[in-house]
């Protein structure tokens, strides 16, 4: 999510990724001789490709290095990437670096971002395209304490409510005008850090969390009164997605003009087909691809990372319809969302996603035996740790 984590010192450096903003890179077409890549999940991955050139992109995260962003990584580290002929560059987001706006300067191929705040910035005349939908499902919540009586976003009504702010709150204040809680009126809304802090000091009543990040924090930290964990009984979780209030967040954009061009279009695709076939490694063998993300300068602890792939899977497992595609339903919900919020003036329109490059990565995929759907996909358990580690 955007911003999810607070900064902390990173224990590993990141040779793979910049830290700041490249100067574009002038993309030439590959001319690739593929050998056949028999492998069918995605959790294997040699790169059996020979190229002769591999053409450079650029992608830009919303975050540090963390298992959000587990699938371009583990495209990178096994070779997906290179089996399309693409040389890809990995770029971290952070405080002062704003994926749609590095994407839109020119500054990157694609960009990692939410729906909503790629729109706005759409709004305001920059071409961007979503094409590809990675995250098919919200991880928002709102947690409480389990003794507060807050079981339901009815129940927020004249209390504290953190929220991070930087667009997270439009969900939250939708789904509460939803549930007959004016946000303006009827709560004290108060700024809240990137972590849990306020919630567990108790200095507000409820605080913005995600399921696969801030939830597992407080999972991860030591009752001061047993000496164990918190556990979720300890917690009301109220799910907004559960709620109606599914706001899509994690896409893959492109700028428009740059897809006019039809080799960029082609580089497109292979970049999906690698990136998709990444998830899906991820999907296949969570320990490895855990190790991969530690590896690329994760901050946060094997623990915390773990829990946060096995929960981010969820978001992208099953997709139905072919991983990376569009739900109708779930944009219009969301552009909905923003527009009630007074963030979009109008629906963005129809060419602010497309469809056909996806689909033809995942025809692809699936004729060389890829999973697109994931249709058996099963979470596994994770045993949290203390402080993540």
């Amino acid at each position: 999510m955007f911003r999810s984590l607070r900064r902390l010192p990173r224990p590993r450096v990141n040779r793979r990724a910049v830290g700041a903003v490249v100067v574009a890179a002038t993309l030439s077409l590959s001319a690739c001789g593929m050998s056949e890549d028999t492998t069918a999940s995605g959790s294997g991955a040699e790169d059996t490709t020979s190229c002769q050139t591999r053409t450079p992109v650029r992608l830009v995260l919303q975050w540090v290095a963390q298992s959000q962003f587990a699938g371009y990584y583990a495209a990178k580290e096994k070779g997906y990437y290179d089996a399309e002929c693409l040389d890809v560059t990995i770029q971290e987001g952070g405080v002062n670096i704003v994926p749609q706006q590095v994407l839109s300067a020119g500054n990157a191929e694609f960009a990692v971002s939410h729906v909503t705040k790629t729109m706005a910035t759409r709004e305001q005349g920059a071409d961007l395209v979503n094409i590809g939908q990675v995250f098919q499902r919200g991880a928002y919540l709102q947690v409480a304490w389990a003794d507060s009586g807050i079981k339901q976003l009815a129940d927020l009504k004249g209390k504290k409510v953190g929220s991070w702010g930087f667009g997270n709150e439009l969900v939250l204040f939708a789904a509460m005008k939803g549930a007959g809680v004016d946000p303006a009126k009827d709560v004290t809304v108060v700024q809240q850090p990137f972590d849990m802090s306020l919630l567990l000091k108790r200095e507000v009543d409820a605080a913005q969390a995600k399921i696969y990040n801030e939830y597992a924090q407080l999972l991860e930290t030591v009752n001061p009164e047993t000496g164990a964990l918190y556990k979720p009984e300890d917690f009301s979780a109220i799910s907004l997605q559960d709620a109606g209030y599914t706001s899509l967040e994690d896409g893959i954009y492109a700028r428009g003009d740059w897809l006019a061009e039809d080799a960029n279009k082609d580089v497109a695709v292979k970049f999906l087909k690698a990136t998709y076939k990444g998830w899906g490694f991820c999907r296949d063998d969570l320990a490895g691809c855990v190790e991969i993300v530690l590896n690329n300068g994760s901050a946060l602890g094997q623990g915390h990372q773990t829990w946060m792939l096995n929960e981010v899977n969820k978001l992208v497992w099953p997709s139905p319809d072919g991983v990376g595609t569009v739900d109708q339903k779930a944009w219009d919900q969301t552009i909905k969302i923003a527009i009630d919020a007074k963030v979009l003036k109008a629906d963005p329109g129809e060419g602010a996603f497309r469809r056909d490059l996806t689909e033809k990565a995942d025809q692809e995929l699936k004729a060389e035996g890829f999973d697109i759907t994931g249709e058996g996909y099963k979470p596994e358990t994770v045993e949290l740790t203390a402080g993540g580690k």
